[in-house]
């Protein structure tokens, strides 16, 4: 299993409007069908945890079952594709990280 995940901080000056449109994109992209698993949302409220990072203001992660999905995703997928056009204006910084992973 592969998997991805992404932090987004976004421009401070987005209308709340705006905010709402990234925010359901990213939730768009976490019920592709052939994911293994898909998850998005903000900052959990762990603040009192010196330890976690809550300065992004999005993240999405997608589980695929293969590496071949995740190379599906990334270079054919057309939801991926209107995501990125969609939102890239949006943010201002994006940090990824992939992770392969093994069942217990």
């Amino acid at each position: 299993m592969l998997i991805h995940t992404v932090l987004f901080w976004l421009r401070k000056d987005l209308a709340p409007a705006e905010r709402e449109v990234f925010a359901s994109e990213i939730k768009h992209l976490t019920r592709l069908p052939y994911l293994e698993h898909g998850y998005g949302g903000t900052p959990a409220a762990t603040e009192h945890r010196p330890v976690t990072d809550h300065s992004f203001d999005f993240a999405i992660s997608l589980h695929f079952k293969s590496l071949t999905d995740h190379d599906f995703y990334q270079t054919k997928c057309p939801d991926h594709a209107r995501f990125v056009s969609t939102c890239k204006p949006l943010w201002e910084r994006v940090v990824i990280y992939d992770l392969s992973a093994s069942g217990q």
